[in-house]
């Protein structure tokens, strides 16, 4: 047994970077650049599945309702990941967690290309997102921590811009691979990413672990100090905060809720249940979300905590990171179903399709020096709420006036344009609304808030398709979302402090 704690403390002990690369001047920021290729890696996942569904319902003779799984499975996990395995990485050592995502996201991501089923891949998919989410819970720690505080600002811009090239990059890389290799590269393309992330961080990021760091030798007492004099303590790991037990039920409660509405999308979009199924899988989606809220209440350490919520400003803030992202994934996944009905070949949509990550990353980026100076961060939400949403209209009613397919990519550059100006403005009106204190817990609802978004992004698309056909049907899902985006317009306001 005491040959087996050791055996696995070893394994779990965080190694320090050689000393020729830490006592470089740019040390820092090799270890930002470690971190940008996990924040890449994970956007590029996202975006680029979307260009996968035809092949993969050609393939495996299946339905839109049942291949959207893909992405579901690997949103729902990582969803459902990303607090505990915050909270377990505190424990075992942030590099350590880091470096074990990208192992594990490799290998899922290798299994995923050799799959033989569409149950094999969506189970893959799951595994994938235990290693993303090992990646996401760790890449703003590791960058605030690695960094000195003046560049702290700077180097988180970098690691946004490394998210929204991997943004932009998924659904043009999507198309190309699916046009002139096979689906399954989309997959393995992850693999080389993860073996050089690997690399990258075993000697590039610095050791997160206090327990790991070496103690330093002990001064000898001198005569002056006496016999009673003590030794001097080499450092020790920080005790857990006592705030109670993790909330696991509210973990699985949200799990359930989230899950059961998804199936209950799914069931409703064509999905080979029974008609029954979907009241079913929509009452337990109303009665764990009933549950979760009153668990949260009685929680010590409340995952969704209630208090941080009602802080004013925080609850609208939360809908609109929600919908941000659910106008952001929508098109994304219904442009390829849009352009393949006009007859666009798949790798020509993936470049239209494109348009959208592209323009979101450079708003986000710099997006905001354009607008006027004074303006405040609720005007810049206003403002990039309209554009969204004026773009989704345009997207709808372009092919119903008969407009070639490629330009499309107009309103999707607009669309873009205005979620990078409305994301970060609204994030940053959330984090101020939250106490100093309360700012992991809040980063981390924000997180849930975001991920929930891009899920029903990836479901309701498909439940309009399988209503209305791909024409009507993805037509009156852009202009529902249009009406969304107004309501983000309407969320959007000053925090009025008390």
């Amino acid at each position: 047994m005491n040959a087996a704690s050791t055996l696995t403390a070893r394994l779990l002990a965080e190694r320090p970077r050689p000393r020729g690369i830490a006592g470089r001047r740019y040390a820092h920021w090799l270890a930002v650049g470690t971190v940008c290729l996990g924040a890449f890696l994970g956007q590029l996942t996202a975006s680029v599945t979307a260009l996968v569904y035809p092949a993969l319902q050609r393939r495996f003779d299946a339905g839109f309702a049942a291949v959207e799984w893909v992405a579901l499975a690997y949103l729902l996990v990582l969803v459902a990941l990303l607090a505990p395995v915050g909270r377990l990485s505190d424990l075992v050592g942030r590099k350590t967690v880091y470096l074990g995502g990208f192992a594990v996201f490799g290998l899922a991501s290798l299994g995923a290309g050799f799959a033989g089923g569409l149950g094999t891949l969506v189970a893959c998919r799951a595994v994938q997102a235990v290693g993303g989410a090992m990646m996401q819970a760790n890449s703003v720690a590791l960058v605030a921590r690695g960094v000195p505080g003046h560049a702290m600002r700077r180097a988180l811009g970098v690691q946004a811009a490394a998210q929204g090239l991997g943004l932009a990059l998924g659904p043009s890389l999507g198309g190309l691979l699916v046009a002139h290799a096979s689906w399954r590269w989309v997959f393995w393309i992850n693999v080389p990413v993860a073996l050089v992330g690997i690399v990258a961080g075993w000697f590039l990021l610095p050791r997160t672990r206090v327990a790991d760091a070496p103690t330093p030798p002990r001064p000898r007492p001198s005569a002056a100090a006496g016999p009673t004099a003590g030794p001097v303590a080499g450092p020790t790991v920080a005790p857990e905060p006592d705030g109670g037990r993790f909330d696991l039920a509210g973990l699985l409660l949200l799990g359930g809720s989230t899950t059961a509405l998804l199936l209950a999308l799914s069931a409703a979009s064509g999905l080979p249940l029974p008609a029954w199924a979907v009241a079913a899988l929509l009452a337990a989606a109303v009665l764990c979300a009933l549950a979760l809220v009153r668990q949260e209440r009685r929680a010590t350490r409340p995952i969704l905590a209630p208090g941080l919520v009602n802080t004013p400003g925080v609850r609208p803030g939360l809908a609109v990171a929600l919908i941000g992202y659910l106008l952001l994934f929508c098109p994304l996944v219904l442009g390829p179903v849009l352009l393949a009905e006009a007859g666009l070949p798949t790798a020509r949509s993936g470049l239209v399709i494109t348009v959208l990550p592209a323009a979101f990353a450079v708003a986000a980026t710099v997006g905001g020096g354009l607008l006027p100076r004074g303006w405040s961060d609720v005007a810049r939400c206003r403002c990039g709420a309209a554009l969204a949403g004026a773009g989704l209209l345009g997207c709808a009613l372009l092919p119903a006036l008969g407009a070639p397919a490629v330009l499309l990519a107009g309103p999707l550059l607009v669309v873009g344009g205005g979620l990078g100006l409305l994301l970060p403005a609204n994030n940053a009106l959330v984090m101020r609304a939250i106490p100093a204190e309360c700012s992991a817990v809040g980063g981390g609802m924000v997180n849930m808030a975001r991920s929930l978004g891009t899920a029903l992004g990836t479901a309701l698309p498909v439940l309009g398709v399988h209503l209305a056909g791909p024409a009507l049907g993805g037509r009156s899902v852009l202009l529902a979302l249009g009406v969304v985006a107004g309501l983000a317009v309407v969320l959007a306001r000053p925090v009025r402090r008390r």
